[in-house]
């Protein structure tokens, strides 16, 4: 992957909503979604809608399809792949065996932003 179509991505992830449509969208795998599902599932106006779907097209992050009179997104998971691939490729210098767990990285998916409350800090790294 070439440094400025990584950045093209994650600028197109750096507005919450279009995070939130990209998530909703990878969870829906193959199926993907028409426009009007996407906006009723995360209570977004049409409008306001369109201009992010415009901008995850764009970055080529989401895919569209017309079906009819509709326009079905799918979540482009080989360039999320790829991008995960372009950001991980130099691990512990070139040498995976010496970076840490994958599994441990994963369970802490879940964890607490760091500007939480101190109590809910505590409880992440009880």
């Amino acid at each position: 992957m070439e440094k400025a179509i990584a950045t093209a991505v994650f600028e197109s992830l750096a507005s919450g909503i279009r995070l939130d449509v990209y998530r909703l969208l990878v969870r829906k795998g193959t199926e993907g979604l028409v426009a009007g599902e996407i906006a009723s599932a995360l209570d977004i106006p049409p409008t306001n809608l369109s201009f992010h779907l415009k901008a995850l097209t764009q970055s080529c992050l989401v895919t569209v399809e017309q079906e009819g009179r509709f326009l079905r997104y799918r979540a482009n998971m080989p360039l999320m792949l790829d991008l995960i691939g372009y950001l991980t490729a130099e691990c512990c210098a070139g040498d995976p065996a010496q970076c840490a767990d994958v599994a441990a990285v994963l369970s802490r998916a879940n964890c607490v932003a760091p500007s939480a409350s101190p109590t809910a800090r505590k409880k992440v790294n009880a």
